[in-house]
């Protein structure tokens, strides 16, 4: 059985990277890994989502509507929109709990939903959902870091330790950022 990962964001936050570590550390760990990015409007704030499917079932790289096991957002908003497209009934969605509130919203013409209203939406769809947010954070394109602690200490996808995912931020993350980002996957996972 396939195990579907659907990553969300927008564009400069990092889910590149994001996809791109966790993609390589299941590989790591001997999953059998398909992925695929989806990017959108990113360079301009949009939309940008990746599907990552682990094991021998995964065919093709999309995950299927209502198909995800989890959804991993680096954005309230977007990680609510994603959950409510692709996680399916008792699955997990871990978010980092920012706002990068659209024009609409902006404008008083629509309204940016609170972590609670977050969370309700989410269990009455029969998921579960944690909330990353780590208050001393210097750069917010640490943000994946984040996510990728609480994954690892939550541990969110069966077979993948937070040492594999450790080993390989220490590869791709650029040693300027590598201590900080370190710190930050370790302070998530508490």
């Amino acid at each position: 059985m396939a195990f579907n990962i659907y990553l969300c964001g927008v564009g400069g936050q990092g889910i590149g990277l994001l996809a791109a570590a966790l993609a390589q550390a299941a590989d790591r760990a001997g999953l059998k890994v398909r992925a695929c990015d989806t990017h959108g409007l990113a360079q301009r704030g949009g939309v940008v989502s990746s599907h990552i499917r682990l094991g021998a079932d995964a065919l093709t790289p999309l995950v299927p509507e209502g198909g995800a096991d989890l959804v991993l957002g680096l954005e309230r908003l977007e990680a609510l929109r994603g959950a409510a497209q692709y996680l399916k009934k008792g699955g997990k969605v871990i978010y980092y709990d920012t706002a990068y509130q659209p024009v609409s919203v902006r404008m008083g013409k629509a309204h940016y939903p609170s972590p609670e209203e977050v969370a309700k939406e989410i269990s009455e769809a029969g998921g579960e959902v944690s909330a990353v947010l780590i208050e001393d954070m210097r750069d917010p394109r640490m943000q994946n870091s984040a996510l990728l602690g609480r994954l690892a200490a939550l541990k969110a996808v069966p077979g993948l330790e937070a040492a594999v995912i450790e080993e390989v931020l220490k590869e791709i993350v650029p040693a300027a950022a590598l201590e900080e980002n370190l710190r930050v996957f370790r302070s998530a996972g508490r």
